[in-house]
């Protein structure tokens, strides 16, 4: 994983420092906060220091000892030292994720904290400089021919061992610069991209939500749209409105910002399409995205549009406004889940599908790798980091015991497992693309549902949670390809001139009407919204990796439903290639292939039953 990636990865989705674990008693239980001691004990442990340190120093040394020189070992065969030279990149690597990550996860943990965003900010200059250094490696490899490369691979069995992360690192070569032009990319970044990326996440912690004469930051306040109190639903929509715009212009100018940063690398790297360098780092084929995004937005109509007229029938509403989207329907119990009945309710799920995915997450809460509670400053959202393969991942929640908290706990947990099996790849090829990386997280989320729906009786019951999956099926994958459109015409409009505020709006409000439907009215207000979405700044086009999983997993889902044995086995194969393997690789021996247009259409299919369900218990 690239240093990049590692910080955007923490931001984006949006963790607390070392010392001990500790325990928050709240209504929900004893909630867990984490303990970073893992990576290192504290901001100031003597440990950091010397990593910083040793990390600049061992990153010149390579460069110095290798640079200039990869072709001439490649040429010598099975007397090359190819291999041994992986290795000690890998071990670079591995080492500078290590900082990285923690200080990430510290930042995280809480983005007000002058500390905290100064440790942050320092790591990244340094291991930016550090890692500086070794820029020379990937480049230097991509231009040796590729007679040469691959002879050898088949001559040096250590080298041999990264033969999918050359085969992936050739894939860049198409869109690599000159080499003082990527090292000059690579430094700026700090002042240029991740800058505003900081700026974004800084700002976002220190808004303030004004409901009911209550100060509250954006976790609560968004909570409160999942309130059965429709009034309440309504002064948090207008509190988070009113908040909205009164950052707008900071908002507006982060975006227009680094959309141009994006057309700048873009048209420099000779990328085509505004999304193709995400293509290629989800190591995904455009026809491929293309075909999901075509398939999401034909089925609006019986998806997003039919479901939301028949919630406002339930609701006894002509038409819902835009904060009655997510309402509980009547007959969802309004009733507190606990963190011990949710950490139950997962690990039996997990444990009906396999013993030892459940064995995996059990250690999560063990050894206290989650930090659940919500407190000022903290980030928003959840997340599962996978730091670096000699530690461990951590996952974060802000837990506020609604059904779906236990769902999003389902969600992060599958993402540990399957960072926990990957990271037998090492840090070079433990990392999956992010189309892939949704898999086990979904898969996870189905499991727990399938596991509680099974043992309802009841029919409102029943209803409730079919209507609670639909909707958050709906978010996954209708939602986010209409953010996917939403980002390709703002990208593509940027490149016409910087966009106004309300341009933005407008685009927002068309693209959300388009997927929404007309059951649903879209609020003054409303038009701010696009504002708070981290994936847009930290991330783009990140977000039809979601789509493109839940898709995935509906189909392989249906594939363990009717498989007589061996699906299990074949389904941790898959989490344990981690970044080796193309996706027609991974999906092969489950009989499925996302290039086939018809893929996607079984996977909305498996939404539109539910939808049939649902109708079909509607009094």
């Amino acid at each position: 994983m690239s240093i990049e990636r590692l910080f955007h990865h923490a931001a984006a989705q949006l963790p607390e420092g070392g010392g001990a674990p500790k325990r928050t008693a709240s209504q929900f239980g004893d909630l867990p906060e984490w303990n970073l001691s893992d990576l290192y004990p504290a901001m100031d442990a003597p440990e950091l220091q010397r990593d910083l340190a040793r990390a600049l120093s061992n990153a010149i040394a390579f460069e110095e000892t290798w640079q200039g020189k990869l072709a001439t070992e490649a040429a010598r065969g099975k007397d090359g030292r190819l291999g041994a030279v992986m290795q000690a990149y890998e071990a670079l690597e591995e080492l500078i994720g290590r900082i990285v990550s923690y200080a990430s996860l510290v930042y995280a943990g809480d983005t007000s904290d002058p500390r905290r965003a100064k440790l942050y900010g320092d790591v990244q200059e340094k291991m930016t400089d550090a890692s500086a250094h070794l820029l020379f490696f990937a480049l230097e490899l991509n231009k040796i021919d590729e007679e040469t490369v691959n002879a050898a691979l088949d001559a040096d069995p250590a080298f041999a061992r990264y033969r999918p992360w050359i085969v992936d690192l050739r894939k860049d070569k198409p869109f690599q610069l000159e080499d003082r032009i990527e090292q000059l990319f690579h430094e700026k970044s700090v002042t240029g991209r991740g800058a505003w990326n900081r700026l974004f996440d800084e700002t976002m912690s220190a808004l303030r939500f004004k409901v009911d004469g209550e100060e509250m930051t954006l976790e609560p306040t968004l909570n409160l749209l999942q309130s059965a109190d429709g009034n309440e639903r309504q002064t948090a929509a207008e509190a988070l409105a009113a908040t909205f715009k009164d950052n707008l212009r900071t908002f507006t100018l982060i975006t227009n910002t680094l959309a141009k940063d994006k057309e700048i690398s873009d048209r420099w790297r000779g990328f085509e399409d505004i999304a193709d360098s995400r293509h290629l780092a989800n190591r995904v084929e455009r026809p491929v995205v293309d075909a999901l995004a075509a398939a999401v937005r034909d089925a609006y109509p019986r998806l997003s549009h039919r479901y939301y007229a028949m919630k406002a029938r339930w609701l006894g509403m002509e038409k819902m406004n835009h904060w009655d989207r997510n309402a509980p329907l009547p007959e969802t119990p309004q009733t507190v889940i606990g963190w011990e009945q949710a950490k139950q309710t997962v690990l039996s799920a997990y444990g009906g599908f396999a013993p030892e995915m459940a064995d995996i997450a059990r250690v999560f809460f063990d050894k206290r790798w989650i930090d659940a509670p919500v407190r000022p400053g903290k980030a928003p959202g959840a997340f599962a980091h996978p730091t670096v393969p000699s530690a461990h991942p951590y996952v974060l929640l802000n837990y506020m015991g609604k059904p779906r908290d236990v769902m999003t706990l389902a969600h992060e947990l599958g993402h540990g497992v399957h960072q926990v099996l990957a990271a037998q790849q090492g840090a070079l090829m433990a990392s999956t693309p992010l189309t892939l990386a949704e898999t086990a997280s979904v898969f996870g989320e189905m499991l727990t549902f399938r596991s509680l729906i099974d043992a309802t009786t009841q029919r409102r019951e029943r209803k409730a949670m079919l209507a609670q999956k639909v909707e958050d099926m709906i978010n996954t994958v209708v939602r986010q390809i209409a953010f996917y459109e939403f980002e390709r015409k703002v990208h593509t409009e940027r490149r016409r001139g910087e966009l106004t505020s309300d341009q933005l709006g407008e685009f927002w409000l068309d693209i959300q009407a388009e997927s929404l439907g007309p059951a649903i009215k879209l609020r003054e207000g409303y038009e701010t919204f696009w504002a708070y979405i981290p994936h847009f700044i930290h991330a783009p086009f990140y977000v039809y990796a979601y789509a493109f999983g839940d898709c995935l997993v509906n189909s392989l889902f249906a594939v363990y439903q009717n498989a007589e044995d061996g699906f299990q086995e074949k389904y941790f194969d898959m989490l344990r290639a981690g970044g080796t393997k193309h996706h027609s690789e991974l999906l092969a021996p489950f009989g499925l292939d996302a290039s086939d247009p018809k893929f996607w259409g079984k996977g909305l299919a498996v939404i539109e039953g539910l939808i049939d369900e649902l109708e079909a218990l509607d009094d």
